[in-house]
């Protein structure tokens, strides 16, 4: 009899890598997913907006009912700040998509 064989494992086996690190696949998948995600909130939000013609930000109570007012509003504001946020994390995101997509 020869000796015992030991069991390996290929890397395609593991869920969450055998060393306890995640796969490159699943990291980029999330990632991929993540960023469209917030591409297509970016999207929903710019369409919100009030423009010159109102925009849809008038069907949720964005608008003004006497005419134009001087100032923005608490919504306005909030949309605007909420509208920033979501552009600056599409834009990280798609920054380490990038990088992580990048042959070695």
């Amino acid at each position: 009899m020869g000796p015992p064989s030991t069991p390996t494992t290929s890397p395609e086996s593991c869920a969450i890598g055998c060393d306890g690190t995640i796969p490159a696949v699943i990291f980029d998948a999330v990632l991929i997913v993540f960023c469209v995600g917030s591409a297509l909130g970016l999207l929903f939000l710019v369409l919100l907006h009030s423009g010159r013609g109102g925009g849809l930000s008038d069907m949720f109570g964005g608008g003004s009912l006497g005419g134009s007012s001087a100032g923005s509003t608490v919504v306005e504001r909030n949309l605007d700040r909420l509208t920033v946020v979501t552009a600056v994390i599409f834009m990280f995101s798609t920054v380490i998509l990038a990088l992580s997509l990048q042959p070695a």
